[in-house]
């Protein structure tokens, strides 16, 4: 058990959706190298977990990420290497991956953010890639991601600046999918959570990997459908108007 206030990667599961809470109160939420190097472990026990879903990340508090503490890395210890590890980990997520963000998404919490299949924020969120004010090459892996993301004209607005921009122009560049009001974010999650947690995996699963450029897997997704029973019970289900019941897992 963490003591309140120190740093930590902390997880919830219910109803098949996974929370991770990025806390670390006293730098907003700053990733820590421990963090950094946690997370990847933790997405693998979750992505290993056949009752996780769905998988939520977000902050404690009114902040979602502020970056980096860069006062816990060691000597030897590339920042960069680190946050780049987490954020493979996390866009390889194989389920549907939810950034619920409030207060500030910044450096390495953009990042993060970014590598989520989706983004939900609350108004008065403040979204920033930074390197340009630390004169630090922004990962060429990170700079795709974001050029796919929000298209080049915004990524480069962004790495060029370094500036901070508000949720509506998040929402506009394409950063954000939704954009909520005060106090209604963790309504809005929970309540699409369930609906992703209630749809086909083995639909979602091709999808993402179809979505994040995989097209050499179709064959693959072709046989695990005539291998499964989804297709089949989702005809069903609506013929007969009631919930389907999904069965085939990653």
């Amino acid at each position: 058990m963490n003591a309140a206030g120190d740093p930590a990667l902390l997880h919830t599961l219910a109803d098949g959706v996974a929370t991770v809470v990025i806390s670390h109160p006293a730098k907003r939420n700053a990733m820590t190298a421990a963090m950094w190097r946690e997370l990847p472990e933790l997405l693998a026990d979750l992505a290993d977990d056949p009752s996780v879903r769905v998988l939520v990340l977000t902050g404690s508090g009114p902040t979602f990420c502020a970056g980096a503490d860069i006062s816990s890395l060691t000597g030897d210890e590339d920042p960069r290497a680190l946050a780049v590890t987490a954020e493979e980990a996390l866009a390889a997520f194989p389920k549907p991956t939810l950034a619920a963000i409030r207060g500030f998404c910044v450096g390495g919490g953009s990042q993060l953010a970014a590598a989520c299949d989706l983004r939900f924020a609350e108004e008065g969120a403040s979204f920033g890639v930074t390197p340009a004010k630390l004169g630090i090459v922004y990962p060429a892996s990170s700079t795709r991601r974001l050029a796919a993301l929000v298209g080049p004209a915004w990524a480069k607005y962004l790495l060029f600046s370094a500036e901070l921009i508000g949720t509506e122009q998040a929402l506009r560049a394409g950063f954000l999918n939704e954009l909520l009001p005060a106090g209604q974010l963790d309504k809005r999650v929970a309540e699409f959570t369930r609906i992703l947690a209630s749809r086909s995996q083995l639909t979602q699963a091709a999808a993402k990997e179809f979505a994040d450029g995989r097209t050499d897997r179709e064959d693959h997704w072709e046989q695990q459908a005539a291998g499964s029973d989804d297709t089949a019970e989702g005809v069903a289900a609506f013929l007969e108007r009631r919930p389907p019941v999904f069965t085939w897992t990653p």
